[in-house]
């Protein structure tokens, strides 16, 4: 009898952890909990699906029963973090040193350009630190085109073995989606303001749009890679970036897993040549970017749309530690200095936003 109970708790649990769970982009929202999946092949089947790809290559694939349009504001909790209280992987001279001891392999020709990354950690409470609370204080403090919440617990799901709890603010696209056209929008140059875009901004931008092309020409038509954008102002919260769009026509019958084969991870966040760049990447830094630089998104498999960001400006939860990522682009022509203060600029405006409380809605 008392395993009966405990059998149908259980079950209860689980069904309203499923209605519970949503990930949210803009004002689209998906609900309703279908299956969790970790296999790129999935998506050949018709869905909403929301995806997290780590930088490193694991694939989080979300499938949900329904969209609906969500306006209201996010109910949540947020005691605020001291931006005193961040722990980075890398502090101040080792990001330095990484710097330049890129700098040096560019020197040797083995790569143009990298990005070197840190990612910076908080202990938080589950009392107070609900991921709904922080993503109402960006909603507000830092508005982005790419925003999104996905909000899981794990018993929503057998296979998922933690709380899928991230909010982005991401501003850059890395793939959309509207049937057989692709197209994307690599960030490279970051300022204050546009007059703190320099030359070496300019050439690491092109630099990633010729990669982009490369990268795009694999899965799309002969012929139809075209640069609608090139270095575009864009203006953000706190800072500016160069912004650059590359468009195509994807080969017929091409799946998301060929799709993703061919551009991923994001070129303006691993560096040309790819492959030379993502050796080093792995060489210079301490830790694993999971979430950050990787790919965060929806696709709907039933119409071939899709709309999926760079994981970059985004806070995650693993567990007891709320993570944040932040880097820059290195090329020959870069000063050690200037670059770690390129990484602290993209820290600034979210940390600020982070450290502010915020009650239920």
């Amino acid at each position: 009898m008392i395993a009966q109970v405990m059998s149908q708790v259980m079950v209860a649990m689980k069904n309203r952890a499923q209605e519970q769970a949503y990930a949210q982009f803009g004002t689209k929202r998906f609900v309703g909990l279908q299956d969790v999946a970790v296999d790129l092949n999935r998506l050949n089947e018709p869905g909403l699906w929301a995806v997290i790809g780590s930088f490193e290559g694991a694939w989080l694939l979300l499938k949900f029963e329904k969209e609906i349009e969500n306006t209201s504001s996010f109910v949540g909790q947020w005691k605020g973090i001291d931006p005193k209280n961040w722990i980075s992987s890398m502090n101040k001279s080792e990001y330095e040193s990484a710097v330049e001891g890129l700098r040096q392999h560019i020197s040797l020709g083995d790569v143009y350009q990298a990005n070197i990354c840190r990612v910076l950690a908080t202990e938080i409470e589950d009392e107070g630190f609900e991921i709904e609370g922080l993503a109402n204080l960006l909603t507000t403090g830092n508005p982005a085109p790419y925003s999104c919440v996905i909000n899981v617990k794990d018993q929503a799901h057998e296979r998922l073995t933690k709380d899928v709890a991230l909010v982005s603010a991401s501003p850059e696209l890395f793939l959309e989606r509207k049937d057989q056209h692709i197209s994307s929008s690599p960030i490279k140059g970051t300022g204050r303001t546009a007059s703190d875009l320099t030359d070496k901004d300019r050439a690491e931008n092109v630099m990633i749009v010729d990669l982009v092309r490369n990268d795009l020409s694999r899965v799309c038509q002969t012929g139809s890679i075209n640069v609608p954008s090139l270095l575009e102002i864009q203006e953000h919260p706190g800072l500016v970036h160069l912004v650059s769009t590359v468009s195509g026509e994807l080969n017929e019958n091409t799946t998301w897993s060929q799709i993703f084969d061919a551009t991923f991870p994001p070129g303006s966040v691993s560096g040309a040549p790819k492959i030379s760049a993502l050796k080093l990447i792995k060489k210079f830094e301490t830790s694993l970017r999971g979430p950050y630089c990787g790919a965060i998104g929806w696709i709907n498999t039933f119409n071939n749309t899709a709309s999926i960001a760079v994981g970059i400006r985004t806070f995650w939860k693993d567990k007891n530690k709320l993570l944040f990522g932040t880097g820059a682009g290195i090329t020959w022509g870069s000063e050690p200095e200037k670059e770690w203060q390129e990484t602290e600029l993209k820290c600034a405006k979210l940390f600020q936003v982070a450290s502010k409380a915020q009650g239920h809605t």
